[in-house]
């Protein structure tokens, strides 16, 4: 998981999102005009309840105030999920989400000028779940989509449940 932000003409907006590095696919995210611990816990639980089992999930992050809240800690215990942080200053620690960053600065952010915020947001939410979960198929998935990816490699008995 990580955080990025992105100027528009109301001023900046911030994502946190977390990505499943198993299929590629953005599973939870949060997006608002502060840069606060709510922010992350927002990401964190989309992802839980999107994922749902969760118990002994590995939460990789950097080292940010957000991540390292009382809130944040809170959240991945209430779950049991695993929290790991990089080493500070090792941006490659967390390449996952740096990757997909740089595809959505490429693909949305840097496109055009936004002038406000709700523009802003409407392009990453289409971007991440019609284009990058979808459409964009990745080579390390075999040339599949992340939606594709995730539906071949589920066992069937999981599907039903």
């Amino acid at each position: 998981t990580d955080i990025t932000e992105h100027a528009t003409g109301e001023g900046k907006l911030y994502l946190c999102a977390v990505k499943d590095v198993y299929s590629g696919r953005i599973v939870g995210y949060s997006i608002d005009a502060r840069m606060k611990s709510s922010l992350a816990v927002r990401a964190l639980e989309s992802a839980v309840a999107r994922r749902g089992q969760v118990t002994g999930c590995t939460v990789h992050s950097d080292r940010g105030s957000q991540f390292r809240s009382r809130k944040f800690v809170s959240v991945l215990a209430r779950h049991g999920l695993v929290g790991s942080m990089g080493r500070v200053g090792a941006a490659g620690d967390n390449a996952a989400m740096e990757s997909f960053f740089a595809l959505l600065q490429k693909n949305v952010l840097d496109r055009r000028t936004w002038g406000t915020r709700q523009e802003l947001r409407i392009a990453i939410v289409t971007w991440i779940e019609r284009t990058y979960h979808r459409r964009r198929r990745q080579r390390r998935l075999a040339r599949l989509t992340p939606v594709e990816y995730e539906t071949i490699m589920t066992p069937a008995a999981a599907l039903a449940a």
